[in-house]
């Protein structure tokens, strides 16, 4: 599974951008938010992905933050909400947004986003209104008050436990409630980590 891609943007547009991995161009559908925080053709960029599966297709979906990605896995896990209901959500509707109108049980607010009706919003508050609250200590003002540093360490050891079977989601959570120093090594954030999970 592809958690990030770090390579030059080939092309752009609002929908999807080519991003040429050393030589090879990976396809990856962004929403609006991201397409306008990414740099020009040419330039350098890291994305974290979602790799969604079908028989018939592999599709790669990349966000320019950690919480838009965990917030798009928490949409596609609601019934009825695919991988392209959940792009366009994040397109018309920040994080931020979208979490305190989930927390507030907003429905109006919800169906002014196109697409969602008043069945599918009462869904969204009803199926992820804990698991937001859940997630409300992670927070993107937390992420960056990080160093460099211990962002990169973190997004490392969030693959690692990924590919030993964790959620995502529980391991992002799992990792910003840690205390990290600027130094730590990725073997101690790891075993920290699994500790944690552990408990």
């Amino acid at each position: 599974m592809i958690a990030l891609l770090t390579g030059k943007i080939a092309h752009k547009s609002p929908e999807f951008i080519i991003l040429d991995v050393n030589g090879v161009g990976y396809r990856v559908q962004i929403p609006f938010s991201t397409y306008y925080e990414l740099p020009e053709e040419g330039i350098a960029v890291s994305l974290n992905i979602y790799t969604h599966v079908k028989e018939d297709a592999i599709s790669l979906y990349g966000f320019r933050t950690a919480a838009e990605k965990i917030f798009f896995q928490l949409l596609i896990s609601v019934s009825g909400i695919g991988p392209k209901v959940g792009k366009d959500i994040l397109s018309n509707c920040q994080v931020e947004d979208l979490s305190g109108a989930i927390l507030r049980g907003d429905l109006s607010r919800l169906c002014a986003i196109p697409g969602i009706g008043k069945k599918t919003a009462e869904r969204l508050v009803l199926e992820l209104k804990e698991k937001v609250q859940k997630l409300d200590s992670y927070t993107p003002s937390q992420k960056e008050g990080r160093s460099s540093l211990s962002s990169g360490i973190l997004d490392d050891v969030a693959s690692a436990l990924v590919n030993l079977g964790y959620k995502e989601v529980v391991v992002r959570k799992a990792l910003a409630d840690m205390e990290i120093s600027a130094d730590a090594s990725m073997e101690l954030v790891l075993k920290q980590a699994l500790k944690s999970l552990m408990r």
